[in-house]
């Protein structure tokens, strides 16, 4: 059989040698069997330059409403040739079967997924999720050779207070030689080193740059993360001075729109342009993950896996082609990846909601001396706060107070038919109609918020109506994006489905006047209730610092 031989030339970036020279890279069958130095004063080199692919070092692929196949479709455009991928939201909604959904679906095209064995799963024991993963799924999940690591800990007080099964996940990521990925948002002193202690090794939720100094002192990796939601770059950048070595760049979660315009990609150019070392910041994008977490992603060495991009440049990293084991995947733009037939898994069985549910008495919400609890959202952030307003009233019912932006926000279970949760939110914007979502970390049951009841009625039914999805509705418009793959995705063509999550988000800044960045992303954390300071579950409104129910 002949073999498969190309050349590429340009400008190499070695990394780790901390120098750029031209070169001819030579490929067989997949892997570099050959990198050559050329004379550099050959005018006849192109001046792009050669480097390894980009790494996602934490995301919920699910959160960017594509199934597998489809983000990868968008991401190699941009120079992403693999992702450290934490199954956690599907898992969540169709257990041990949701994490094999990603792990087949991802295979069937040329990305280099790598999974991870959810850990927390349910979040917490205060919402109503679709399953549940125990320590033994967990350990028959990381005994797979394409889970590599047990995914975020979300249960640090049960780290802190060595809970039994929480341990024993611990301990089987240890004994099979895979590392442990962190969550510890505000966790600092003592108990940060306790829980790096007991060998959870990364955390992409450090908000400032004194939690993350403070947690790689003890010895932790830090994440830089920018999603849609939340945007930790500005306040973390700096420490990649010093600490290059100990970071990496994730997204977490992005949505399909920004997903169409840049990844890991917009990532190094800010990090450039801020002034950061280029090999320290490519290090921190292109090796920092592969070595962490042991992935097979070429690092552009002789007898790699043939896995690299050309950039145009090290400033903006527009990038002019992707190869992933030595096959052109994008290039100038465009990606190559096919769409393959996708059979969808899900778990939706409740009825739509009449508007008698959604209305709240004075006397049955929480209130001190005539106060009540508003939880505020925080734009760019997944933590809120805790508000006490004084709220709006209409025959002995509290009501949305658009004037004051204290908006009502529900919480429907998506698995059975159960009462409605529900209470009042701040800085969501909205001057009429309500958006709703079957995106709602981490439990996704159907989450929504508006300005009088009839519009959340609405806009909760067209998301049951889909089996899924996301809504807007006004007096004279309703828009639905269908997300029928787990209640999170759709399996359609990714660039199909940013353009109607770009036309249904414009609705909601345009139409309803909601003022956040990205008011889908920040609806869905709203429920997520292992994030201070108040968040509502389908079970109620629950105080995320003491750990309970409001009364």
């Amino acid at each position: 059989m002949a073999q498969n031989t190309f050349a590429v030339t340009g400008n190499l970036v070695d990394i780790i040698g901390k120098r750029i020279y031209p070169a001819e890279v030579t490929v067989v069958d997949g892997r570099i069997k050959t990198i050559n130095p050329l004379p550099a004063a050959d005018s006849a080199l192109p001046l792009h330059y050669l480097l390894p692919g980009f790494i996602d070092s934490h995301v919920h692929v699910e959160s960017s409403m594509l199934v597998p196949s489809e983000f990868a479709k968008l991401a190699v455009v941009h120079g992403t040739v693999g992702t450290i991928s934490d199954p956690h939201e599907i898992a969540n909604v169709c257990g041990m079967e949701g994490v094999e959904f990603m792990i087949e679906n991802g295979k069937k095209v040329n990305f280099k997924f790598n999974f991870g064995a959810p850990s927390c799963v349910p979040a917490t024991v205060f919402e109503t999720a679709g399953a549940a993963l125990n320590s033994d799924d967990v350990r028959a999940l990381l005994e797979k050779d394409e889970v590599l690591y047990l995914s975020e800990m979300m249960n640090f007080p049960g780290v802190l207070f060595k809970d039994a099964e929480v341990m024993k996940k611990i301990a089987h990521a240890h004994e099979l030689g895979k590392p442990v990925d962190g969550h510890a948002p505000g966790l600092m002193g003592e108990k940060a080193k306790q829980y790096i202690d007991a060998g959870i090794s990364t955390d992409h939720e450090c908000f400032t740059a004194a939690e993350a100094l403070d947690k790689l002192q003890y010895g932790m990796k830090i994440l830089i993360r920018e999603g849609s939601a939340a945007k930790n770059f500005e306040a973390l950048i700096d420490l990649m001075h010093e600490h290059y070595a100990m970071m990496m760049f994730c997204s977490d979660d992005k949505h399909p729109d920004s997903l169409a315009v840049g990844h890991i990609n917009q990532l190094c150019a800010r990090a450039v342009a801020k002034g950061i070392d280029v090999f320290k910041v490519l290090q921190a994008a292109c090796v920092n993950p592969v070595e962490h977490y042991k992935m097979k992603v070429g690092l552009l060495k002789a007898g790699d896996a043939a896995d690299f991009i050309v950039a145009e440049d090290l400033t903006n990293f527009n990038i002019l082609q992707t190869y992933i084991n030595g096959e052109l995947v994008a290039e100038n733009g465009k990606s190559f990846i096919e769409s393959v037939d996708v059979t969808a898994i899900n778990q939706f069985d409740c009825n739509e909601i009449t508007i008698d549910q959604l209305s709240i008495a004075v006397d049955e919400y929480p209130n001190e001396d005539g106060k009540i609890p508003v939880m505020e959202a925080l734009d760019g952030q997944l933590i809120t706060n805790r508000l006490m307003l004084e709220g709006k009233t209409v025959d002995k019912t509290l009501v949305s107070d658009v004037a004051n932006d204290i908006l009502k926000m529900v919480v429907v279970n998506r698995y059975h038919n159960a009462p409605v949760a529900k209470c009042f939110i701040r800085n969501f914007g909205l001057k009429h109609g309500a958006l709703a979502s079957s995106v709602a970390h981490d439990s996704h049951n159907i989450v929504a918020v508006g300005c009088d009841d009839e519009s959340l009625m609405k806009a909760i039914n067209l998301v049951i109506k889909e089996q899924g999805g996301v809504s807007a509705v006004s007096a004279n418009k309703e828009m639905v994006l269908g997300l029928p793959v787990a209640g999170l995705m759709s399996a359609n063509d990714g660039y199909k489905v940013a353009d109607a999550y770009t036309a249904i988000d414009n609705m909601t800044k345009q139409d309803l006047g909601s003022t956040l960045m990205a008011p889908f992303m920040t609806l869905s954390f709203m429920a997520l209730l292992v994030i201070p300071h108040l968040k509502l579950s389908d079970k109620g409104l629950f105080d995320g610092d003491k750990f309970e129910f409001v009364k």
